[in-house]
């Protein structure tokens, strides 16, 4: 399992630091050329959006190993939930601290409760339906990449733009590590018993 994890870190990191540029050059655009504010609103949707793919990715994973679909809800449920407030949230938060940037806590799990289980629940059902697990795990990187950068960019009371630097490095952490969690191992912990 330990070497699973690594690999699948590995393979995971130039995607997603490419995506995390992406994901700055994009804010710089609209923030600094376009002149358009990136809102709490935009964090939300992203993160409900990535609650889906999340969800769709871990439950259909769970169920195609162990086909017991009350099972790979649950776990498609928890697994967005959890991982994707440590991916969209706790780590972007945290990394934010350590920058050294004034953030306010926001967590939908309490603020947003109807909200989130509702998505993780859509897409956890999704999962299941399909059984697809490659394109949603792809668009579930780069959803996660945009929330967690909107996360410390929405939520920050003193984001300057050299903080882009250190946040190119939080966002990266973010994703990398509980997006392969979420997606590969943590449905894989609960079906290692397995015979496939």
């Amino acid at each position: 399992m330990k070497t699973r994890i690594i690999k699948e870190i590995k393979n995971h990191i130039p995607f997603t630091a490419l995506a995390v540029l992406i994901s700055i050059f994009a804010v710089l655009f609209i923030e600094y050329f376009l002149k358009k504010e990136i809102d709490k609103e935009v964090f939300h949707i992203f993160h409900f959006l990535h609650l889906i793919v999340s969800a769709m990715v871990t439950g259909a994973l769970f169920y195609k190993y162990k086909p017991k679909i009350a099972q790979a809800f649950l776990i498609g449920v928890l697994g967005a939930i959890i991982i994707g407030s440590l991916s969209d949230i706790i780590f972007p938060y945290l990394g934010g601290v350590v920058l050294g940037v004034d953030l306010h806590f926001h967590l939908p799990l309490v603020e947003e409760t109807s909200q989130t289980l509702f998505f993780a629940f859509l897409g956890s059902l999704l999962g299941i339906a399909t059984k697809k697990t490659k394109i949603p795990h792809f668009i579930h990187v780069f959803l996660s990449v945009f929330a967690s950068l909107f996360y410390v960019i929405v939520f920050s009371v003193t984001f300057e733009i050299f903080y882009f630097i250190g946040a190119f490095f939080v966002v990266l952490l973010a994703v990398v590590i509980p997006c392969c969690l979420s997606d590969i191992i943590f449905p894989l912990i609960f079906v290692k018993n397995s015979k496939k």
